[in-house]
């Protein structure tokens, strides 16, 4: 007997499939044009503010603060409300939140303000990993899921061209911030427009809900080029799950899983939000005007979308490992290059480079998170690590100035390669289920 989980498992890639994951990339575009403008309004503030290194760290600190109680938060409530929902909610909580920064009047009331939105953005992104990574066909699971992950570069582009164009004017960064409420209108299209997990719903006991999704999923025609594979035989009859918590993480055999991808959270978040978020602000003190220095941002984030690309096709190739390892070591050679560049020309290169390895690295590393939980407790997995990786963005922004005060932009990249190092070997332990169902693991987690 087969499972509505199995079915998933063996279907083709169909267009219900397309939708939902541009339905889904679409809030992640989103929220990645959210994160990437603070980065230009911050630069432009420091100007029209007249803000200090301390202020301007704490800005941004504050809301990766914000997102690493909500990704703890969040995934928690996806596992008790659904993926669907909390998706829904977390996209209305920073699109309302990012409008109403474009009124802020200070620091004070943009500090409170980025927290709600970090609140919002924070659980979003691990959700909505998880919601596809459970809609996804077995083979093509990592790959779809390092797509989701690309719409990422999307929205950090659309970032990068709107600093480049709006924010620069006269109180630009108003305007950016008010195109940062789009969020709360595209809520409305998630919550009623996409499906709920029928992993999760199984999990639940609602398996009526469960089983009329799937056929909805088997009634939609298959993508082109795309053909399914035998069901697997599996108890249909899962028991349902019981309320699970951050513990449950920690309990054999998820305890070493666990240390490792916090590991590899912590060290990726640090050394990418550390450059990321100051580049357009390192440049302009190295004496590249405003214009300029946003205009280098964006040629550098468009090597996102191909390392996006390259690292979607290895995954299923070389497998998650292998291929999360690989490009985090290539971030370490990149962010050294970067840090040593002088000529314009340097700092393009060695920027690209670090864009294209960072970001594929990103992608695996989505695609990783969900699959060595069980579905009971999915959410709550990927929601810690994620958490957990937003306290290195907050430490990361306020490590920059004081790096820059007492050393060199040479020694702060350095200290972001050893981080992706580290990242590269907390790799090590983490489990590889390439092409593998979801349930071929022994629940960790049961009633």
């Amino acid at each position: 007997m087969t499972s509505p989980s199995s079915r998933l498992d063996a279907l083709p890639l169909t267009r219900a499939h397309a939708r939902v994951l541009a339905g889904s990339g679409a809030g992640w575009a989103l929220d990645a044009m959210d994160v990437g403008l603070i980065s230009f309004i911050i630069a432009a503030l420091s100007v029209e503010w007249d803000l200090t290194r301390a202020e301007t760290g704490w800005i941004t600190s504050i809301g990766f603060l914000g997102m690493a109680i909500g990704a703890s938060v969040g995934g928690l409530l996806a596992d008790r409300l659904g993926r669907r929902q909390v998706f829904a909610l977390t996209l209305l909580v920073y699109g309302i939140a990012t409008g109403a920064s474009a009124l802020a009047g200070g620091v004070a009331a943009l500090i409170v303000l980025r927290f709600l939105v970090g609140l919002g953005l924070g659980a979003e992104l691990p959700v909505a990993s998880t919601y596809v990574s459970e809609l996804a066909p077995a083979r093509i699971r990592g790959r779809m899921v390092v797509i989701l992950e690309a719409f990422w570069a999307l929205g950090w582009t659309a970032a990068a061209v709107i600093g480049y164009l709006v924010v620069p004017l006269d109180e630009g960064w108003r305007w950016a911030f008010a195109l940062g409420a789009v969020p709360a209108v595209y809520a409305l299209v998630v919550r009623w427009g996409l499906p709920e997990s029928p992993r999760f719903l199984e999990a639940r006991g609602r398996n009526a809900e469960s089983e009329r999704i799937v056929r909805h999923f088997e009634a939609s025609p298959a993508v082109r080029g795309s053909a399914p594979r035998p069901p697997a035989a599996v108890d249909a009859s899962a028991p349902v799950a019981r309320r699970v918590g951050i513990a449950d993480l920690w309990a054999a055999p998820l305890r070493p899983r666990t240390a490792a991808l916090w590991a590899v959270w912590f060290c990726v978040n640090f050394s990418y939000y550390g450059a990321f978020i100051w580049i357009p602000s390192i440049l302009f003190e190295q004496g590249f005007d405003l214009v300029k220095s946003f205009g280098f941002t964006l040629v550098i984030t468009l090597a996102q979308l191909p390392g996006y690309a390259v690292a979607a096709w290895l995954i299923e190739v070389w497998g998650r490992r292998v291929t999360l390892a690989t490009f985090l070591l290539g971030s370490a050679a990149a962010a050294l290059c970067f840090g040593l560049s002088t000529a314009e020309w340097q700092i393009i290169a060695a920027g690209m480079a670090l864009s294209f390895f960072n970001l594929g690295a990103w992608g695996a590393l989505y695609a990783v998170g969900p699959e060595i939980y069980p579905t009971a407790i999915r959410g709550t997995g990927t929601g810690a690590a994620a958490g957990v990786g937003r306290i290195a963005s907050i430490l990361a922004p306020l490590f920059v100035p004081w790096a820059l005060e007492w050393g060199s932009v040479g020694l702060l990249f350095a200290v972001f390669a050893a981080f992706f190092v580290l990242a590269a070997l907390a790799v090590i332990p983490l489990i590889d289920r390439t092409g593998q169902a979801l349930e071929t693991e022994p629940e960790a987690v049961a009633a």
